[in-house]
């Protein structure tokens, strides 16, 4: 079976064709990737890691084949510089320390632009999972305590383990003392 980054080409060509007609007829894609990814038992985000990798194998005939005509596309990637990471966490922080949410600061910095919005948004989220100590750096400047979710769920697993650790060397020295004990009594009485 010929595959095209892990669909055959049938599937390839089913999830474009799906793509191709729901674009058509005005649906978002993230709507399309969610109702895909329903009828086809399969998860929204894999539907769309998917679908933009496949539109980067452009070189390849066949999915230049399946693509002919569809008009489909993807922008560009545009990363943060650092100076706009900065700037959002800074913001972020600010929107916070005047008791707004993140949702709300993110979209008042984007000024109704929706994509910039879930950009922000986006970047935020990756910025909290993947480096959390710069969050809580920044938010320390500013005069915050923060602790990220992430930082905060990793602190409770391992308090969580240590307790199952503790826990399971209690049961085994209670263990060992009923044993011990069971032992003494039966050498007091009297034979």
């Amino acid at each position: 079976m010929n595959k095209i980054n892990g669909y055959t080409e049938e599937e390839a060509t089913g999830l474009i064709e799906y793509i191709y007609t729901g674009k058509n007829a005005g649906k978002t894609l993230s709507y399309l990737f969610e109702t895909y990814g329903r009828e086809h038992s399969r998860a929204k985000g894999s539907v769309r890691n998917y679908y933009y990798a496949f539109l980067k194998k452009k070189d390849d005939e066949r999915v230049g084949r399946i693509l002919a005509g569809k008009g489909l596309s993807a922008g560009a990637i545009k990363p943060f510089t650092e100076e706009e990471t900065d700037a959002l966490l800074e913001r972020v922080i600010d929107g916070k320390k005047r008791g707004l949410s993140v949702r709300r600061t993110i979209m008042e910095a984007a000024n109704g632009d929706e994509k910039l919005m879930l950009r922000m948004q986006n970047k935020y989220r990756n910025l909290l999972k993947k480096q959390p100590e710069r969050v809580e750096k920044a938010a320390k400047e500013a005069g915050m305590s923060v602790v990220s979710p992430f930082l905060q769920k990793r602190l409770e697993r391992e308090i969580d383990a240590l307790y199952a650790r503790i826990a399971e060397d209690l049961r085994a020295e209670n263990a060992r003392l009923k044993s011990e004990l069971e032992s003494l009594k039966s050498e007091r009485e009297p034979r």
